[in-house]
C-alpha cells in the first residue's frame, strides 16, 4: 500500500482530504473527494485548504460532497482482500525432478527435504 498522500499545497504536510481539478473550459474549479489515484492535472488538498479554496474571478466554485456510502471499503474490497490472503497462505508446490539414476551414485544422508548424495 502507498504511503498517504500529502497537500499539494506549499510547506503543507498535512493528509490530504479532497481533490481539486480545474475545468477550463467552463471556468469551474470542482473540489471532490480525494481520487483513487493522484494526477498529474489534480491538486491534492488538505481539509484547511479545502475549506479555504477560492477561485479566480468569475470562475465558479463546485464542491462535490463525499457520498457517505462509499467511505470506507466496500464489499468488494473485502472479498478481494480475503482471497489475496487465502492466496499467499496457500502452500506452493514445487516439482522437483531428480536426475536419472546412476549406479555410482549413493545417498548418504537426509536433513529436511533435502538428500545428500555421493560419488564413491
Amino acid at each position: 500500500m502507498s504511503p498517504a498522500r500529502r497537500c499539494s499545497r506549499t510547506a503543507c504536510g498535512r493528509p490530504a482530504t479532497s481533490t481539486l481539478t480545474y475545468v477550463y473550459a467552463d471556468q469551474t474549479a470542482v473540489l471532490g473527494p480525494l481520487a483513487t489515484y493522484a494526477e498529474p492535472h489534480a491538486y491534492d488538498l488538505c481539509d484547511t485548504h479545502s475549506e479555504r479554496l477560492s477561485a479566480p474571478r468569475g470562475w465558479e466554485v463546485l464542491r462535490l460532497a463525499p457520498d457517505p456510502a462509499a467511505q470506507g471499503p466496500s464489499t468488494d474490497d473485502l472479498l478481494a482482500l480475503a482471497d489475496a490472503v487465502r492466496e499467499a497462505a496457500r502452500p506452493v508446490q514445487q516439482v522437483v525432478r531428480l536426475p536419472p539414476a546412476d549406479e555410482n551414485v549413493r545417498e548418504r544422508g537426509r536433513r529436511g527435504h533435502l538428500r545428500v548424495l555421493s560419488t564413491d
